[in-house]
Order: structure tokens, then C-alpha cells, then sequence
């Protein structure tokens, strides 16, 4: 075989290695930042693929997409161009837990975001497989590429999804191959190795796909869409959004349907012992389920269309690693699925991860410089996640070429700063998944109030267009010039007044009270006070809602301030990143190898190590305040 010969292909100020979710919207920010930008992917059909689930959001992914939409990232904007169905979940508890999620059609979504890159000036795409990271004195200068093409680079984002050193498994069947028949990277593993990183085995798994006619749908519950449209994006707030939606539908594994995967599970890639890496416990396979809940005699089943030119129906809640042929004995017995064809397999998949912990908070490496990391390579899962450490990564590179502070979110200031966080303390023993319950100030946390949490920080670092923070800064001046009228408005004990709030079913008071202690009663909100507030500004259903929801919760949000604002105290004790753990006396020896480890950018984050205990913090405030002496 002929010697591969090398050359220069590109120079650029970022590569950005991989097209998925993370690798967008890396990519999207640098070129908009200003910095040419080139984009490899392996295959140009799998750019934002959604290899998975065909939807955005969710859970504690929704405020994560919504956080990248308030920083100038493209998600957002991208699943309100393409969406078939949207829904805003848990309505029935309070706004901080309130998750907006929208059904893509996952062809045109991928076929949208390809169009916003391929417009994208500074931003140039090219398919190819990078297969070496090329260092000069600990500092990324290029990638080569398959081929033996060079891109010279000063900075390099890493995003390489499930595609590094992918494996599928159904049943005793495994081969080497990317996610949705896409080809594995096969060869960046051994270069990252070479570089000094240490690599896991992570596993995540999709369920089958089957044909929409062979469903028995009449066997099912319906699941509509909202019929009021929320968008995802703040640029949209103002805008209509209607249209017709698919539906979903809701049915059940039987128990029939469990004795099967009982009288097979050795069977189960899982349990034949060929897969190494642990999978996402917040959303496991069928077996997985059955398994650890012999209790339950049924498991809710999603069916949810893959897009409007398919008849592809997406199986949520059966992902399987069982053999091709148990699958559809499974699948047949489900509620409504007796007869249905399986288009597509369910499969697991496996593929390298990096320890995240070497990790700066910037998602840099702590000692190669200009070599950033993004995505499910660091230990996460999903598109949101993905698409929020992109972001983060790509801002950082920009600000590194432009010698400025990077950019850190801390875990009072969004979910996007627990996400990263989370991976670069502690680490990803499975793959990482956002929830709610994750973010100790969910409260201030919301999905309708990031833009004003964070347009401000992404116009700063000049992410964010003029357009969009004018509209921001519309949005935030009437929200607060609505709290402070009402807050204002005095309503007198009149005998009129009082026969009004008993109409209204609330007590009469004896006191003047205003009108925003009015809105604060549990039976009465800003619409039913509109009759004593008769000169009442026009305002958007957005502002109105978030007036109401910041006057409904504001002592408790004073309540979170406090706590968030001890939170800050150890976040502002910053550590050297150089200091030498082994020689502060009064470490545990546990705590020493951990903080020598990860290298601790705050006290506050070396609160957060496993293995680190109030005593070793107590140890190094010490140590911190004999150095301000010293000095």
C-alpha cells in the first residue's frame, strides 16, 4: 500500500472536529465571533442527526435548549423552524420545573442546521475523519485527517458524539459502526490516548422504528400537541407560531411482553457481558427496566413520528440490546403494536469517552492549551447537553483568541453551568443526563427567565445580535416597569373593593394593600385584579407571565438569593491551579489525590469532589488565609 502523503489543507483560527450537536453550535459561535472557522465532519448527511429520540427538550433539557437560545446559540431557533408537534410538560407544578419539548421532523431538522452552516460567514464545512491531534509543546497547532490533510489550527473543539470507536450490539451480534448506520471514527481514539488521555467506554441505545400503517393506534391514547404554541426561542416569543401538529400516542408493555425479555435476557448484549460501559440510568433499556422493576407489570410506551416525508414511527421506552428476532416477539406484544413491521432495530451502542475531569470549567484542557472537548466525548447524553457545552466551548476558544477572561457559567447562574460542572468535578461513571433536580436553585433557574439571566452575559461576549438584545432588553424593561406599577397601585378597603373580592372569592381587607400583594394571593392571579387596575398597560402574554410568576414566588426567590449568595462566597475563593496539594498538612490523603487530580478552580468547587469532605475545605480556607497574610 502507497504512503499516505500529508499537506496543508486549510489554516483557521478553529477546527471544530465532529457535526452533531455539540459541534454546530461550537462552530456557529466562533464564526460569529469573528474567527474563521472549519467544520469537519465524517459524513455531511449526519450533521445534528438525531440519531435518537426525533425531539428537543424535555425535562431539564428544555431550559438547557432555552439557555443556548438566550447566549446567541442556533437550537432554539432551529426547532422552531422544523417542529410537528409541541408540549409544554409538568403544567400542573410550578414554573421551575415547568419543560417545554417539541417533536422534530428529524430530516428537516438536520436539513436546516446544515443551511445555517452552510451560510454561515467565517464558518467552512468539509467532510473528512480527523484522526490525529497534532500538539507542538503542549499546545494543538492542527488535525490531520484520513487522507493525510493537515488543518492547521490555533484552537481545536473536540465533538465526536457516539461515533468514537462506535460499536452496535442486538443479542449475540456486534459490530464496528457509527450511530444510524453512519461509519465509526476509528482512529482519533489512539491519538487521544497518545496525547495523555485516559479513555472509558460509555453505552447509550436507541429503540426500534416501525411502520406507522401496521399500528393499531385505536389501542392507544392520544397525545396532542399544545394548542397554544410556546416557542423555544425568545426571538420567536412575539411571533405565531401555529400550525397543524402530529400527534403522538401513549400505550404499555404487557406482562406477556416481560416474560419474553425474562426467558431471553441472557441474550441481552447487556447480560452476555460483551458491552464494557454502563448506560444512561435515567433512561435504560426494556431489560434494564423489566429487570430492575419485577414489581410493575407495565411500562409506559411512547409512539412518536420521525417527520412529515416518513412513516417511520420513533418506539419511545423500548430501546433493547436484545437479538433482532426477540425484539419483535417483544414488540408484538405491546398494546396496538400486535402486527407492526419493524422498519429499523432497536440497538445498543458503545463508544470512547474521555474523564471530563481534566477538564477546565471553559471545557479547555487543564494542560494542553487551545484543546477544548464538547459533548457526549465528555460523559454526557443528549442533544441538549451536547448542544450546551458546544456553546460554552466555542465562546471559550473565541475569548482565547482574542487573549480576553473566559467564559464561565457557575451553578447559581444556569443549568448549563451545572451540566459542566457536574461533568468536570465529579466525572461521568454513566452517561450524564439533565434533570431538574440536578440544580440546587431551580427556583431562580427557570426556562422563562433565561434571557435574563444570560442575553446580557452572551451581547458581552459578542455571541448575541443587536436585534436579538433589543429584544431583550424590551422584554426586561416592561417586565420590570409592570412589577414596579403594580407594586404602586394602592387598593383601598372600601366597601366596593371588599364586595369585589368576595365576587372574586378572596377576602376583603382591612388595610390598604397593593395590588401586587393582591396578585401574590393563592386564589387570585393578574388577570383577576385587572378589574381594580383600570388604566392597565397592553402588554404581550410573555411579560404577563413573567410578572406574574416573579411577584407569585418572589419571597421565595429572596430565600434562594441567600443561598445562592453563600453559594457565591466559596465561588469567589479562587485556588491556583498550580497549587501542590501533597504539601498542605492536614489533607486526608483521599482528599489530596482527588484535589491534585482535578485541580480545583474555587473552594467551592473542591466542596463539590467526591471524596473531598468539610474538613479538607476547612483545611484549605486556612491554607487560603495564611497566603493573605504572606502576601
Amino acid at each position: 500500500m502507497a504512503e499516505i502523503r500529508e499537506y496543508i489543507a486549510s489554516e483557521s483560527d478553529v477546527v471544530v472536529v465532529g457535526a452533531g450537536h455539540a459541534g454546530c453550535e461550537a462552530a456557529l459561535a466562533t464564526a460569529r465571533m469573528g474567527f474563521k472557522t472549519v467544520l469537519l465532519c465524517m459524513n455531511l448527511d449526519s450533521i445534528a442527526a438525531m440519531s435518537c429520540n426525533p425531539n428537543i427538550g424535555g425535562t431539564g433539557k428544555g431550559h438547557l435548549v432555552r439557555e443556548v437560545d438566550a447566549l446567541g446559540g442556533e437550537m432554539g431557533r432551529n426547532i422552531d423552524r422544523t417542529f410537528i408537534q409541541s408540549r409544554m410538560l409538568n403544567t400542573s407544578k410550578g414554573p421551575a420545573v415547568h419543560s417545554l419539548r417539541a417533536q422534530a421532523d428529524k430530516r428537516k431538522y438536520h436539513e436546516s442546521m446544515k443551511r445555517v452552516i452552510e451560510k454561515q460567514e467565517n464558518l467552512f464545512l468539509r467532510e473528512a475523519e480527523a484522526t490525529e491531534i497534532l500538539l507542538k509543546d503542549n499546545k494543538v497547532f492542527g488535525i490531520k485527517s484520513k487522507t493525510g490533510a493537515i488543518y492547521k489550527t490555533k484552537t481545536a473543539i473536540i465533538c465526536t458524539g457516539t461515533f468514537l470507536k462506535g460499536r452496535i450490539y442486538m443479542g449475540e451480534v456486534n459490530y464496528s459502526s457509527g450511530p444510524q448506520g453512519f461509519q465509526p471514527a476509528d482512529e482519533l481514539s489512539t491519538s487521544l490516548r497518545d496525547i495523555g488521555l485516559d479513555l472509558v467506554r460509555l453505552k447509550t441505545g436507541t429503540p426500534a422504528r416501525v411502520l406507522k400503517s401496521s399500528i393499531d393506534f385505536s389501542k392507544m391514547e392520544i397525545q396532542p400537541g399544545d394548542e397554544k404554541i410556546v416557542p423555544f426561542s425568545f426571538d420567536n416569543i412575539d411571533k405565531d407560531l401555529d400550525k397543524e401538529q402530529e400527534a403522538c400516542y401513549l400505550t404499555y408493555t404487557t406482562e406477556e411482553s416481560h416474560e419474553i425479555i425474562l426467558k431471553n435476557i441472557n441474550r441481552s448484549a447487556l447480560y452476555l457481558g460483551d458491552i464494557e460501559g454502563p448506560g444512561p440510568r435515567y433512561c435504560p433499556s426494556i431489560e434494564d427496566k423489566v429487570m430492575r422493576f419485577r414489581d410493575k407489570n407495565k411500562h409506559q410506551v411512547f409512539i412518536e413520528p420521525e417527520g412529515l416525508t416518513t412513516e417511520e414511527m420513533y418506539i419511545q421506552g423500548v430501546s433493547s440490546s436484545l437479538p433482532e428476532e426477540i425484539q419483535t416477539e417483544i414488540y408484538h406484544k405491546i398494546e396496538g403494536l400486535e402486527n407492526c413491521h419493524i422498519m429499523r432495530s432497536a440497538y445498543a451502542i458503545e463508544y470512547d469517552a474521555i474523564d471530563a475531569t481534566v477538564l477546565k470549567r471553559t471545557l479547555e484542557h487543564m494542560d494542553i492549551s487551545g484543546l477544548f472537548f464538547a459533548g457526549q466525548i465528555n460523559g454526557s447524553s443528549g442533544y441538549e447537553e451536547a448542544a450546551g457545552q458546544g456553546l460554552v466551548a466555542g465562546i471559550n476558544a473565541a475569548l482565547k483568541l482574542q487573549s480576553k477572561e473566559p467564559f464561565i457559567l457557575d451553578r447559581s447562574e444556569a443549568y448549563i453551568g451545572v451540566l459542566i460542572d457536574d461533568l468536570v468535578t465529579k466525572g461521568a461513571k454513566e452517561p450524564y443526563r439533565m434533570m431538574t433536580a440536578r440544580a440546587e436553585y431551580r427556583l431562580t433557574l427557570r426556562q422563562d427567565n433565561a434571557d435574563l439571566r444570560l442575553t446580557q452575559k452572551g451581547y458581552d461576549v459578542g455571541l448575541v445580535t443587536r436585534e436579538k438584545y433589543d429584544r431583550y432588553l424590551y422584554r426586561k424593561e416592561n417586565i420590570d416597569r409592570e412589577i414596579n406599577r403594580v407594586r404602586s397601585l394602592q387598593i383601598n378597603p372600601t366597601e366596593k373593593n371588599n364586595e369585589i373580592l368576595v365576587e372574586i372569592r378572596s377576602t376583603p381587607i382591612k388595610n390598604p394593600q397593593s395590588l401586587l400583594e393582591l396578585i401574590r394571593r393563592p386564589e387570585l392571579d393578574y388577570s383577576k385584579v385587572s378589574v381594580f387596575d383600570l388604566e392597565r398597560p397592553e402588554l404581550r402574554d410573555d411579560i404577563i407571565e413573567e410578572v406574574e410568576t416573579e411577584i407569585k414566588y418572589e419571597g421565595y426567590i429572596k430565600k434562594q438569593q441567600v443561598q445562592i449568595n453563600q453559594f457565591k462566597k466559596l465561588e469567589n475563593k479562587k485556588l491556583d491551579l498550580n497549587l501542590d496539594y501533597s504539601k498542605i498538612e492536614g489533607l486526608r490523603l483521599e482528599a489530596r489525590e482527588k484535589l491534585q487530580k482535578i485541580k480545583p478552580e474555587s473552594l467551592g468547587q473542591a466542596s463539590r469532589i467526591l471524596g473531598v469532605s468539610p474538613a479538607d475545605i476547612n483545611v484549605l480556607l486556612i491554607h487560603l488565609e495564611q497566603l493573605r497574610r504572606q502576601k
